[in-house]
């Protein structure tokens, strides 16, 4: 095994205290990202939550999206599918190109 990943699993062993911790939250400053209009974002795990908050924002600004994320159909708990989300975009002013896939390698 490659001693840098050999060290990577140590580092996130259960029985290793973290050697770190994140102390402050910089949240992303889209102002100084420049304009987003005509732009094209991919946005993963963008149905619900934080990913589509992300996507509504761009949205804001005029760029074009590509929402990845699992759900299509509506789970009983958790509301939206990528096809809601689109629609919640394309209302905002930004083009949404919703795609199905799972990213996850289990």
């Amino acid at each position: 095994m490659n001693h840098r990943v050999s060290n990577l699993n140590n580092h996130f062993s259960a029985s290793r205290p973290p050697l770190f911790t994140l102390k402050t939250f910089v949240p992303f400053d889209f102002d100084r990202c420049g304009d987003l209009k005509g732009k094209t974002v991919f946005i993963t795990g963008a149905s619900r939550g934080i990913g589509l908050e992300i996507a509504k924002r761009c949205a804001r600004d005029g760029a074009n999206i590509a929402i990845a994320a699992k759900t299509i159909t509506e789970h009983p708990k958790l509301p939206g599918t990528i096809y809601s989300a689109a629609k919640e975009i394309e209302a905002l002013g930004g083009k949404c190109l919703p795609l199905q896939c799972d990213i996850r390698d289990d």
